[in-house]
């Protein structure tokens, strides 16, 4: 006979076991405070900057160039505004972001939002503001985006960051790229992102561009240390006073350009040049977001070839005008005629089209006053064109194909001698472009001198190693371009050096781009600059 006394004892024995663990486990929650319901924190989104505030708010921004920031600012003053550009992110922003952001955060969102936390906790801190008056006088405006990119979500992660340190309640304010003028902003809104605002906004950013390319320019080959960035200060005081006195701005680019013209250069100096691309943070920052890394190229005897942030806005005209032409195809799609429903397509490729030439025609304009020739803007659909055999044109995380456009045109064109792609630690996009598609890309142009590095905010000394290693391939490369250019004009380096306070060595003259090192182009503009002098040179030598 079966005791049945003793098969139920093991399922006793479990419920008791069990029963007890719950009760510890109860009793270990209340000692820690963890049984407590606390709410899911809810973002309000407060966008609340009313036409009666305006006076007396001042509009915190940042996270371009430095350029782009204080010339912005200026830009918003002229048409009413009080605004004040934060300072250039730096590692103290990056503390402040990973004390009070969420884990697993990407590089910028830590030093962009930590550097807001930081100005907040100065003025609290240090200028002795009280949180509430902070609050109440203060607003931060930032852009938006959407994609895969965690970008999307930076306006939110401000406001959790701006909380837990304690700036409850502190405005940030958010327009979206892709909106254009259709910016959800009420009627009693102070902040009115018009046409006004965004012409404004354009002529800044694009002025910002020229005098970055400029000083990239000049800078590397100045015979006096510090000159350039002296005379870059005074352009950005001039054209800072311009946009907010609401002054004329060819009248300042004139100035800038009898300031810049006293910069003396000596552009025969073999130095590679060297490209920077990739997520558009990363590259575009001038702090130790990416290790200065401009500052240290130069330092190691590079020419930077930095990228205009008129290029990002000429790519976000080219998405509109790519998805509206493939929308054209969607007629079982979508009710209405060519699959826009509610829209005129002709009409929406012709504004898109009239934007484009918008910034290509101010921008160029702009470049030819102050005196930067030969540079010219990306073209959009070569730069799809060259990308779309490696990177589908319709995927749009990070800088989306253009990454990879720009290394192709980069090698096939000559453009510049090394390539580095700068992306943060944890960017998904960027990373999934920079460590799988470009190394088929270098596969095939073996001549690429190619070079992706991440950003942690740490780490420098080990980034630093890497790229000195690639820049002696670079500089090999712009001297064996230097040797050939030499050879090509039947010239020696000492015949170079004794031109070098003519013409060809002016602050502002350039040679027609053939190869990247600016010294080997310089070689090849010889002859365009000293017809008469070329002639008597050769009956010399052929008379010895």
């Amino acid at each position: 006979m079966k005791d049945t006394k003793n098969e139920k004892r093991p399922l006793e024995v479990e419920k008791f076991y069990e029963a007890e663990l719950q009760r510890f486990q109860k009793e270990q929650e209340e000692a820690l405070g963890l049984n407590e319901t606390n709410e899911q924190w809810f973002d309000p989104v407060p966008r609340q900057f009313f036409a009666k505030d305006k006076d007396s708010t001042t509009i915190l921004f940042g996270g371009l160039t430095m350029a782009h920031d204080y010339l912005i600012a200026g830009g918003l003053k002229g048409i009413g505004y009080n605004v004040a550009n934060l300072e250039c992110p730096d590692t103290d922003a990056l503390r402040f972001g990973k004390e009070f952001g969420n884990r697993g955060q990407c590089n910028p969102t830590y030093f962009t939002v930590g550097n807001l936390i930081k100005h907040l906790t100065y003025l609290r801190d240090i200028e002795g503001k009280s949180k509430d008056e902070i609050v109440k006088k203060y607003l931060f405006v930032t852009s938006g985006s959407c994609g895969p990119c965690r970008f999307g979500t930076y306006v939110t992660e401000y406001r959790k960051a701006l909380r837990d340190a304690g700036f409850d309640g502190f405005r940030v304010l958010l327009f979206q790229q892709q909106s254009g003028l259709k910016q959800a902003t009420g009627e009693d809104s102070a902040l009115k992102l018009d046409s006004s605002f965004f012409i404004t906004f354009l002529k800044a950013v694009l002025i910002g561009d020229v005098l970055n390319a400029i000083g990239y320019r000049i800078r590397p080959y100045e015979i006096e240390s510090g000159a350039t960035n002296e005379a870059l200060e005074r352009c950005k005081k001039l054209l800072y006073n311009t946009f907010s006195e609401r002054k004329s701005i060819v009248k300042a680019l004139y100035q800038c350009r009898k300031i810049l013209e006293t910069v003396k250069v000596d552009r025969t100096v073999v130095k590679p040049k060297v490209s920077i691309i990739g997520e558009f943070w990363a590259m575009t920052t001038e702090g130790d977001g990416n290790y200065q890394l401009q500052k240290f190229l130069e330092a190691e005897g590079a020419e930077v070839d930095v990228q205009p942030l008129s290029a990002w806005i000429l790519f976000l005209i080219w998405e509109g005008r790519y998805d509206t032409k493939k929308r054209l195809h969607l007629r079982h799609d979508d009710e209405g005629r060519f699959g826009l429903k509610g829209k005129n397509a002709v009409k929406r490729l012709a504004m898109l089209k009239m934007a484009d030439a918008t910034v290509r025609v101010w921008f160029q304009a702009y470049a030819n006053i102050i005196g930067l020739h030969g540079y010219h803007l990306p073209d959009m659909d070569e730069v799809a064109e060259v990308a779309n055999q490696h990177y589908n044109n319709q995927l749009r995380g990070g800088e989306g194909h253009m990454e990879v456009g720009k290394l192709i045109l980069n090698v096939v064109k000559k453009k510049v001698n090394m390539t580095i792609s700068v992306k943060p630690f944890g960017c998904m996009p960027s990373s999934g472009v920079s460590d799988g598609v470009q190394s088929l890309i270098t596969e095939k142009y073996p001549e690429a001198i190619f070079l992706p590095i991440e950003t942690t905010g740490d780490g420098a000394i080990n980034v630093y190693s890497r790229i000195q290693m690639m820049l002696f391939k670079a500089k090999q490369a712009a001297q064996k371009e230097f040797n050939e250019a030499l050879q090509e004009q039947g010239l020696d380096e000492k015949a170079v050096k004794s031109m070098a306070l003519s013409k060809i060595s002016k602050p502002l003259a350039t040679s027609h781009h053939v190869v990247g090192c600016t010294a080997a182009n310089t070689v090849y503009g010889i002859n365009r600059f000293f017809k008469r002098y070329m002639p008597r040179r050769t009956k010399l030598e052929g008379a010895k």
